[in-house]
């Protein structure tokens, strides 16, 4: 290990006097060949490399490091996965990842997770994947930020694999905005296999009787939940059959998300046990998990601060937000404190009946509220609209 790192000094020290100079690299290098390449393989493996890849590893390191931005670490373990002697085609690569606006960092990460892409043929095999990504919506941004990312993009057929993805999403979703929207939920809606997964989920859904613009929400939206293996898809949807969902309505695919996968499903176990904490029932889960699927999906956290400031707060009984869950998805800061706020003091001052329910103060829109509750009242009491927006106390009003 000492031996390792004091190889790696020197090295350093190397690079810095180098300034970059390739011609000096492949000269001063051979000093240190010997040591470099027993260190750079497992020392528990015997380190006999042609004479040929010998020579190249000194040349790809400083390249990786000097053009790619590697660090020498990485730069090292890097050069045994990829071999070249000459800078023209990864530089001509690299041009082209900078020309359609990948970052120094962005080029970096992707060579690191895929090196080979430096020896790929930039007009035969990258250019045309890249503008496939774009000629769908994908903006220069969004192509770096997503390919550097998801790496394996860039190494996957366009003619076998990527083209005949898209064929099918576009048959589901009809427009390549939805495609766009989707793979930015998950990039390996493109790197499954359509067959195995995507093709007989959605024929599936049709044949339970779900309606197109269903089937898009689901796909465009919780594309993971698609992605699904068929036997494990097929149980969802009949078990979210049995909880008492219509097909047609958007509430089963909703539904059919929530209870996707092992991680959805702790977090669906794990709130059934939240709102038992607060008295509901299991009828009363399942009434409000029929109504607003995602209320299952919740952290603890959101529940927990929400159901106390409805309940401990304001006076609420527990079981009427289950008969109202969308309560649940409302801001505590921005929309439930102002609104309750304003309710209050207008309850104090009996300028509005007490038998007031959580659903005509919540679920109104902004403009509604204010109507109703806020500028009805500004001559009894001028300091509403400030209590709404957080400028004065209700205290003391």
């Amino acid at each position: 290990m000492a031996i390792f790192f004091n190889l790696r000094k020197k090295l350093t020290i190397f690079f810095i006097h180098s300034k970059s100079s390739t011609m000096a690299v492949n000269q001063n290098f051979q000093t240190l060949r010997l040591d470099y390449l027993s260190i750079s393989r497992a020392p528990w493996k015997p380190a006999q490399l042609k004479g040929t890849l010998a020579e190249q590893r000194p040349f790809v390191v400083t390249y990786l490091v000097n053009s790619c931005s590697l660090s020498l670490e990485s730069a090292i373990a890097v050069s045994e996965k990829i071999q070249f002697q000459s800078p023209e085609r990864p530089d001509l690569v690299l041009a082209l990842l900078r020309n359609y606006g990948f970052s120094k960092t962005q080029i970096s990460n992707l060579i690191r997770k895929r090196p080979k892409l430096l020896l790929s043929h930039p007009h035969n095999i990258l250019i045309p994947k890249l503008e496939f990504f774009r000629s769908i919506g994908l903006s220069s941004s969004e192509l770096a930020r997503t390919l550097s990312s998801e790496t394996t993009l860039l190494t996957r057929s366009l003619e076998n694999k990527i083209i005949p993805t898209y064929e099918f999403l576009k048959s589901v979703l009809l427009s390549d905005e939805k495609i766009v929207a989707s793979m930015k939920r998950s990039t390996w809606i493109f790197l499954v296999n359509p067959s195995k997964s995507l093709i007989p989920n959605v024929a599936y859904l049709k044949e339970s009787g779900v309606p197109q613009n269903c089937v898009s929400l689901l796909l465009t939206h919780f594309p993971e939940a698609v992605m699904q293996k068929q036997e494990s898809f097929c149980e969802t949807v009949r078990e979210v059959k049995e909880m008492g969902f219509e097909p047609k309505k958007s509430t089963f695919v909703l539904a059919i998300h929530a209870l996707s996968g092992k991680g959805n499903k702790s977090i669906w176990d794990k709130c059934f046990e939240v709102y038992k904490r607060w008295g509901w029932s299991k009828d009363d889960i399942l009434s409000a998990f029929r109504k607003q699927p995602h209320s299952m999906m919740l952290s603890e956290k959101k529940i927990m601060k929400s159901m106390d400031y409805f309940v401990n707060e304001m006076g609420w009984p527990s079981r009427a937000i289950a008969e109202c869950p969308v309560v649940l998805f409302f801001s505590l800061e921005k929309r439930i404190i102002p609104r309750c706020s304003v309710f209050q003091i207008l309850l104090t001052k009996g300028l509005i009946k007490e038998d007031s329910s959580l659903t005509t103060v919540l679920l109104p829109v902004e403009e509604r509220f204010l109507e109703r509750f806020v500028s009805r009242y500004h001559e009894e009491v001028p300091e509403l609209l400030s209590v709404y927006q957080g400028k004065v106390k209700s205290e003391g009003l």
